[in-house]
């Protein structure tokens, strides 16, 4: 695979990081219960981290950080909403990174991804033990 596609689908995985770190922040402020507020906001961190870890990937292969986002769907003002909302968002963010290990054949990129990949499980899982408490 060539380094302009690389710089793309980091691109694509970062842009998603955007949506979900904006996503969760925003619904971590207005959730009216406290677990999963402190749940959503603690995972938005990692989100943003992700973001970093894209970005230096995206510029260390001469490319730039995608700086926009889509429309947001924050899933609604009720919790359930918003927590159903959160895991579509994972579910996604999974699929972009076990995309990513499948074509990119850079072992830098491949090892940034795994370990973006089960954190984002991990976030998901959250996501939805605190749905199944509803």
């Amino acid at each position: 695979m060539d380094n302009g596609e690389i710089i793309r689908l980091l691109n694509e995985a970062f842009v998603h990081e955007i949506d979900n770190s904006l996503t969760y922040v925003r619904n971590s402020f207005i959730m009216k219960e406290c677990d999963p507020s402190r749940v959503t906001e603690a995972i938005a961190v990692d989100e943003m981290r992700h973001m970093w870890w894209l970005a230096d990937l995206i510029t260390k292969r001469g490319g730039e950080p995608t700086m926009e986002h889509r429309t947001l769907d924050f899933g609604g003002k009720d919790l359930k909403g918003q927590l159903e909302r959160q895991i579509v968002l994972e579910t996604e963010a999974i699929d972009i990174y076990k995309h990513i290990i499948e074509v990119v054949d850079d072992p830098e990129v491949v090892g940034v991804a795994k370990h973006i990949l089960d954190e984002e499980r991990r976030h998901r899982k959250e996501f939805k033990e605190r749905l199944a408490r509803i």
